[in-house]
C-alpha cells in the first residue's frame, strides 16, 4: 500500500471516529506526508494513530490530537501562528497547509520554537523536504517566553503540557480575539487540553479532553 493510500485511511477513520469534520483540516492532514517527519526506523509506522519517538525523549504525537488541536485553533489563511515544541516539524507543516494553502492570496507564516537544537535542525531539514520552509520560521530556544520579535500572534499552539499556571508570554503575545490551545496539568498523567479564547482582557478557557504529553520544560515551565 503506498503512502498516499495509508493517509487516506487514516483520514478515514478519524473522520468516521468523529474526529475530524472540518473540510480544511480534512484536505491538509491529506496533503502533509507525515512519513517525512518520522525517524526512518518508524516509517513504516507513520500513518498509525499512535504518537512515535523522535528521540531524546520525545515524540511526534498521535495523528487525532494534531486533527484534534487543528480544529480547536480554527486556524485560517493569513493568520499568525506561534508554536511552542517543534518536535518533527509535522504539526507545523499541518498549520501551514491551513493558513498558507497553495496559491493564498494572504498568506500567514508559523513560528515554532524548540529547546532541543537537534531537534530544531531535523526538524528544519524535515520542513524543507516536505516544501514548507517559506511558511515555517524554526527558532532554538526557551519555548515558556514565547518569540516577542514576532507577536502578537492569531493562534498559538502548545504542544507539550505546560503547568496549571500557564507561561504569561503565551496569553500576553496572543491577539485579541485570538486562541490558544494548550495541554497544561502535571509533569506525567493528570494532564488537560484547554482552549482558551482572548477578548479584550478576558481570557475565556474552554476544557476538551484529557490527554498526555512531554512536559513543557524551561524558565516558566517544568525543570529537568
Amino acid at each position: 500500500m503506498s503512502y498516499e493510500e495509508k493517509r487516506k485511511n487514516l483520514v478515514n477513520n478519524l473522520v468516521k471516529r468523529g474526529i475530524l469534520s472540518k473540510k480544511k483540516v480534512i484536505n491538509a492532514m491529506l496533503k502533509v506526508p507525515r512519513h517525512e517527519f518520522v525517524p526512518a526506523n518508524a516509517v513504516s509506522s507513520a500513518y498509525s494513530d499512535s504518537p512515535l519517538s523522535i528521540g531524546l525523549s520525545q515524540t511526534i504525537s498521535a495523528p487525532h490530537m494534531n486533527a484534534m488541536m487543528c480544529e480547536y485553533l480554527e486556524l485560517k489563511e493569513g493568520d499568525k501562528v506561534l508554536e511552542i515544541g517543534t518536535g518533527s516539524g509535522y504539526h507545523a507543516a499541518l498549520c501551514a497547509e491551513l493558513i498558507a494553502p497553495e496559491n493564498a492570496s494572504n498568506p500567514g507564516h508559523v513560528y515554532t520554537i524548540e529547546r532541543h537544537e537537534e531537534l530544531a535542525e531535523r526538524a528544519k531539514i524535515n520542513i524543507s523536504r516536505a516544501g514548507y520552509e517559506d511558511i515555517i520560521t524554526v527558532i532554538h530556544g526557551d519555548g515558556t517566553l514565547g518569540y516577542e520579535k514576532e507577536a502578537p500572534y492569531n493562534k498559538i499552539l502548545v504542544t507539550a503540557a505546560s503547568p496549571e499556571k500557564v507561561p504569561p508570554a503565551f496569553k500576553n503575545q496572543l491577539k485579541d480575539k485570538g486562541i490558544l490551545c494548550i495541554p497544561a496539568g502535571s509533569k506525567g498523567y493528570g494532564q488537560t487540553l484547554y482552549v482558551v479564547r482572548k477578548e479584550g482582557n478576558v481570557f475565556e478557557t474552554e476544557r476538551k479532553t484529557g490527554v498526555r504529553f512531554v512536559p513543557l520544560i524551561g524558565k516558566h515551565g517544568f525543570s529537568t
